[in-house]
């Protein structure tokens, strides 16, 4: 092989690192991810109806970050590390208390917080008005949230926002990858395991097995303290938040009888028959 052959491979080997080396920074620069948190009753806490049941009684209890909502931050914080993220934006609608959340997502390593202000209960589809509204004025390349909240169990705001922004979505994610200009979602269903390719921008919905929340450092809860916090109300928004259900009652489930032994076969089946009346 002559030194002009070698020479023009060398130079054109140089050419496709730098392109390559090139995509990689662009993309990383403009690559804005979005995770939307809720403020819930911490996982560890039993609830219990108020008297007269007309809601959970949420007096006295620990609030934290929804479960899966944390999940959602982890991953963001952890694309944003591995140098595929150039900014994570946390944001969450609900009650002025509900800053003590966004400054913990910030504390693991959020860049800054957005806190739509809202005293009254939202139901799934104005949440999902709530976030279209900020998707469009922030342009995020990755919208995360969380499958559903502990609290209402709902599993309908990721889907709705996905619809309402017109992104393909991915739910239930157990893995995620992310490449130039599509992310790879791994997601759990009942037959088992379903692979996707999502073109950016996307919306992704995080599962329990997609990673483990980290622990937040003293010193990095003292920095998101310093870290900037946007509040916004929803007449800001201007989006239709009027309720279309109505919760009538809260009640705990009925206590459930202890069981018996039996000692034959027939014994089984005469009480089947007879008392519990399922035969």
């Amino acid at each position: 092989m002559c030194c002009k052959t070698l020479l023009a491979q060398a130079v054109l080997s140089n050419c496709n690192k730098s392109y390559t080396c090139q995509k990689i920074i662009n993309r990383v620069k403009g690559m804005k991810i979005l995770v939307a948190i809720k403020r819930v009753v911490d996982y560890n806490v039993k609830v219990r109806p108020l008297e007269d049941g007309s809601d959970v009684d949420l007096r006295n209890c620990k609030m934290s970050i929804n479960p899966f909502c944390e999940i959602a931050v982890e991953q963001a914080v952890r694309l944003k590390e591995a140098g595929q993220a150039s900014e994570v934006v946390v944001l969450s609608i609900g009650e002025n208390k509900a800053v003590e959340q966004l400054r913990a997502a910030m504390a693991i390593g959020a860049d800054r917080a957005i806190h739509v202000v809202c005293d009254s209960k939202l139901e799934p589809l104005a949440i999902a008005k709530c976030l279209q509204k900020l998707v469009d004025e922030e342009k995020p390349q990755l919208v995360i949230l969380g499958k559903q909240s502990i609290d209402g169990d709902n599993n309908q705001v990721g889907q709705m926002l996905a619809g309402l922004c017109g992104m393909g979505q991915g739910t239930f994610a157990s893995k995620l990858e992310l490449g130039d200009s599509s992310v790879t979602v791994t997601r759990e269903i009942d037959g088992g395991l379903e692979t996707l390719e999502l073109k950016l921008p996307a919306l992704i919905t995080t599962d329990l097995r997609l990673n483990e929340p980290r622990f937040a450092a003293l010193p990095n809860i003292m920095k998101a303290k310093k870290k900037p916090l946007k509040s916004l109300t929803l007449d800001e928004l201007g989006v239709d938040c009027t309720a279309r259900s109505e919760l009538l009652e809260v009640m705990t489930p009925p206590t459930r009888k202890a069981g018996i032994k039996v000692a034959s076969v027939d014994e089984l089946v005469d009480k089947l028959k007879n008392e519990a009346k399922v035969i």
